[in-house]
């Protein structure tokens, strides 16, 4: 696999991967709740904002960003913990271990995201159902014990 950028020939033959792709999961897929397009041409990416529906979180997005060696995918989960701030990220560096293709990370505003990427010359159908599978069933297992770590006091009765 070359590690070369994709040039604009390529790059649209990806594009027409994912849309593809999206139309037909949007159809089949009840976990998908939507699909938004950005066409800024001078973004230098290509985007699509992916929401999906969940039982712990009742809507998450994913933002596919396409570029010219990768696709990343990134998910906002919650923001930064109110408390336990050590317990919060221990929790979340435990899950960590067991994900293949994403991780948690803080962002802006000490926010939490599940982020990942996978070279573009391997986006196919398969990798794409990895990507939503992954991120959906990290918001499912993670969101609410988070939740409950970081705003604790928010719970108490």
């Amino acid at each position: 696999m070359s590690d070369q950028p994709l040039g604009p020939d390529d790059l649209a033959a990806v594009e027409f991967v994912i849309d593809q792709w999206l139309a037909r999961a949007l159809a089949e897929n009840p976990v998908l709740a939507g699909v938004e397009r950005d066409l800024d041409v001078d973004a230098h990416e290509h985007r699509w904002f992916v929401r999906i529906k969940g039982e712990e979180k009742d809507v998450s997005t994913i933002r596919l960003s396409l570029r010219q060696r990768m696709l990343h995918h990134e998910t906002y989960l919650m923001p930064g913990p109110e408390e336990n701030h050590a317990d919060f990220h221990a929790h979340l560096l435990k899950r960590n271990r067991n994900l293949v293709g994403a991780t948690f990370c803080i962002g802006e505003e000490e926010a939490v995201f599940l982020v990942g990427a996978i070279p573009a010359a391997t986006v196919d159908d398969t990798n794409l159902d990895r990507i939503l599978g992954t991120v959906w069933m990290a918001v499912e297992r993670c969101f609410r014990p988070a939740l409950r770590i970081g705003f604790a006091s928010r719970f108490d009765a």
